[in-house]
C-alpha cells in the first residue's frame, strides 16, 4: 500500500471515528438536563452571623423558597456585617438594595414606632395563642400591613421569639441595682430600662460581647435567651435577672413592595407559604433550644440574680405599663394598636 493511500485511510478513519465522537457527545449532553437561570434573584438581610442557631434558620427559609418555587426564585443569604448592619435593615429594604429583610423592630423605633409595638412592648403577654388572636382575630395583621404597605414594604407572616431577658456584669440584688446601669437595650426596652435608673444604649448584636468585655456597657437584652448564648455573652457577664422585660417578641419578614409587584400571584402565594413554614420553625426550635442555651451558659458560670421581691415585681409592673401610653402617642398606627392591646 502505497503511503498516500494509507494516509488517506487513516485520515478518513479518523474523521468517522471523531465524527462518532461528536455524536456520542452530542446526544450524552441532550441527555443531561440545563439548568435555568432563576427568574427572580433576591437578597435576603437578616441579623445574625453565619453559623449562629438563628442564622441557620433564615437560611433553611431561604432555601426553601427556591426549592418551593422549583427554582424561579434565588435568595442570596447576607448576615450580619455583610453589607448591611443591623440598623440600616429596614432602609435597605424600602430603598432596593434588598428585596427581603428580617429586622430587629427596636433599632428602628424613630423610622417605624409601630414596629416598636408590633414587637412586644414590657409588660406584654408571653402567651402564643393569646398573641396569635391579637394578631389573627383582633385586627393588628390589618393595620400592620398598611403601616408597613405605606413604608413600601410588604408585610410577611410574622413569627414569635422567646421572652426577652437581661444579662448583667454584677448581679441585681434589688430593682435599684438598674440604677446608673449602662444597658444595650433599643426602643422600648431602653424607655423601659431608663424608667429604672438605667442609661440605655443602641448597639447592634455583633457589637455587645466587645462592648460587655470592655466596660462600655454593664449589661445588655438579648433578643433571646439563644442570642445571649450564641453570642459568647456569659463569658463576659455572668448574672441574668430573673424577670423578663418582655414576654415574647413578634417580628416581621419585609420584602420591597417594587419587587414584590413583580411576582405572578403563585410565586407571591409561595412566599407567602415558605413564611409560613419559617414562622412554625422559629417557633418550635427556639423552645427546643431554649433550656440547652440556659444550661450552656449556665456551663460557662452565668448565674441567676436572686429572686426579685413582691415590691420589685410591683415596680416592674408598673413601670412597663406605663409605656404604653406613650408609645400610643407615637403615630396612628401605633396608637390604634396599642388601643387593641389595651381591651
Amino acid at each position: 500500500m502505497s503511503s498516500n493511500l494509507f494516509s488517506n485511510l487513516l485520515t478518513t478513519r479518523l474523521k468517522r471515528s471523531l465524527a462518532g465522537t461528536i455524536l456520542t457527545l452530542t446526544a450524552t449532553l441532550g441527555a443531561i438536563p440545563t439548568v435555568s437561570a432563576a427568574e427572580f434573584n433576591w437578597r435576603f438581610v437578616n441579623l445574625y452571623s453565619r453559623g449562629t442557631a438563628y442564622g441557620e434558620v433564615y437560611k433553611d427559609f431561604a432555601e426553601n423558597i427556591g426549592v418551593m418555587s422549583n427554582g424561579r426564585i434565588k435568595v442570596k443569604m447576607m448576615y450580619a456585617g455583610e453589607g448591611v448592619g443591623q440598623t440600616g435593615v429596614l432602609g435597605s429594604v424600602k430603598s432596593g438594595l434588598m428585596t427581603m429583610g428580617a429586622p430587629f423592630q427596636p433599632m428602628h423605633a424613630g423610622e417605624f414606632p409601630a414596629g416598636v409595638v408590633e414587637v412586644g412592648l414590657p409588660g406584654t403577654t408571653s402567651d402564643v395563642g393569646e398573641l396569635s388572636t391579637l394578631f389573627r382575630e383582633k385586627g393588628w395583621s390589618e393595620i400592620l400591613t398598611e403601616a408597613y404597605d405605606k413604608q413600601g414594604l410588604v408585610w410577611l407572616e410574622p413569627y414569635v421569639q422567646l421572652p426577652v431577658y437581661i444579662l448583667t456584669k454584677e448581679p441585681i440584688n434589688s430593682i435599684d441595682d438598674f440604677k446608673g446601669l449602662k444597658i444595650r437595650a433599643p426602643g422600648a426596652y431602653g424607655k423601659f430600662l431608663r424608667k429604672l435608673g438605667a442609661s440605655p444604649a443602641s448597639l447592634s448584636w455583633s457589637e455587645i460581647y466587645t462592648s460587655l468585655a470592655t466596660g462600655v456597657i454593664d449589661g445588655s437584652i438579648g433578643s433571646n435567651i439563644i442570642d445571649h448564648r450564641d453570642g459568647n455573652h456569659a463569658e463576659v457577664a455572668k448574672y441574668m435577672y430573673r424577670l423578663p422585660i418582655a414576654g415574647a417578641q413578634v417580628l416581621p419578614i419585609i420584602v420591597n413592595k417594587r419587587e414584590w409587584n413583580k411576582l405572578p400571584k403563585d410565586l407571591q402565594a409561595i412566599v407567602r407559604s415558605a413564611s409560613e413554614s419559617h414562622a412554625l420553625e422559629q417557633m418550635t426550635k427556639s423552645r427546643i433550644w431554649e433550656s440547652k442555651a440556659i444550661a450552656d451558659m449556665e456551663a460557662q458560670g452565668m448565674k441567676w440574680s436572686p429572686e426579685p421581691t413582691e415590691a420589685d415585681i410591683e415596680t416592674w409592673n408598673k413601670t412597663a405599663n406605663s409605656l404604653w401610653s406613650e408609645y400610643a402617642n407615637s403615630d396612628k398606627y401605633s396608637s390604634q394598636l396599642v388601643k387593641i392591646l389595651q381591651q
